[in-house]
């Protein structure tokens, strides 16, 4: 018995009640997140998406719509705040032969919120210098950015940059940069400055649509968003993921109706053709999709639904797959 009268299994019990409680309640909050990659694999291939990081979507970005039904279908969505969350993600595909980066993100360009691929892709067991190949859905800053360092060097010093000709053709072009409204000026000295080291290193080159870059992987044409915009379809023991890049922007609308368009199209009439046509095969064909702005880790199957679609995200490994 103790000295206040309760037993002494009793009393060590009390005490360490107190303890804990004072422990638990001292613990400051860690403030960080998990590193930003998911990783998975389609037949032979090891496919890896990285977080670049976030963003907002302003609905007043949306055309083909009216304020009533986006925000019908954002309250839907249980998005109340008056704008979107986004993310910009990056893909890794490792052949074993070939390591593939598909976009190389923000970089500095759009803020502290984005800019982390690289730093996730080192988290995911990779460097930058194991990066042969680096494949580019199209040149907007957001997917070109992460190319280069503060200085300007090259981030990924062994890859080789391709993009297809008429992307090529439309950002690289003086007379087309000197045509483009004011607004739009940064946007094409961005994609100089981003591929300036790799064209100086001869480690900058073009396809034309439709062409085989790697056994089992083939460029898909998906112009409107940009004159060139490609997807790139992956195929590994009868398995298939399309890496559709910019052909959707805004889940909350798009999928369900897919005729809603962004300012940021350069043709908004052949971007709503394209995504149309893309959903379409998705949704029929049950082929996986990856796209550059849908809530991390981007990936996942399309079901037809009505007039539009319903996105079925993939949240863990495919049965089968060996990955952690």
């Amino acid at each position: 018995m103790s000295m206040y009268g309760m037993k002494l299994p009793a009393l060590c019990a009390f005490l360490c009640l107190i303890a804990c409680s004072v422990v638990f309640s001292a613990a400051p909050m860690a403030g960080t997140q998990a590193p930003g990659y998911f990783r998975m694999m389609l037949g032979d291939f090891e496919i890896t998406a990285l977080l670049d990081g976030t963003s907002e979507f302003s609905p007043e970005l949306l055309l083909n719509t009216t304020p009533a039904l986006t925000k019908k279908l954002w309250e839907q969505q249980f998005i109340f705040s008056g704008k979107a969350p986004g993310c910009v993600n990056a893909f890794l595909i490792n052949t074993g032969k070939h390591l593939i980066l598909i976009d190389a993100g923000a970089g500095g360009v759009f803020g502290p919120t984005m800019g982390f691929a690289v730093e996730n892709l080192r988290a995911s067991g990779y460097r930058p210098e194991d990066v042969d190949t680096i494949l580019l859905t199209h040149l907007h800053g957001d997917h070109v950015g992460g190319l280069i360092g503060k200085d300007g060097e090259r981030v990924f010093p062994n890859a080789v940059v391709m993009v297809s000709k008429a992307e090529n053709e439309t950002w690289l072009s003086a007379e087309e940069a000197a045509k483009a409204p004011p607004a739009r000026q940064n946007s094409f000295s961005l994609v100089r400055k981003a591929a300036a080291p790799y064209l100086a290193a001869k480690c900058w080159k073009t396809f034309e649509p439709g062409a085989e870059l790697f056994p089992g992987l083939q460029t898909v044409a998906a112009t409107g968003h940009t004159p060139g915009h490609t997807a790139y379809l992956v195929t590994s023991n009868n398995q298939q993921l399309l890496f559709m890049g910019d052909v959707i922007h805004n889940a909350a609308t798009q999928f369900s109706h897919p005729s809603i368009a962004v300012q940021y199209d350069s043709d908004s009439v052949k971007a709503v053709e394209c995504r149309k046509a893309v959903f379409s095969r998705l949704a029929r064909d049950k082929v996986l999709a990856a796209g550059a702005h849908l809530a991390f880790p981007g990936i996942g199957y399309l079901r037809a639904e009505g007039a539009g679609y319903v996105w079925i995200p993939v949240t863990r490994p495919l049965p089968g797959s060996t990955a952690q």
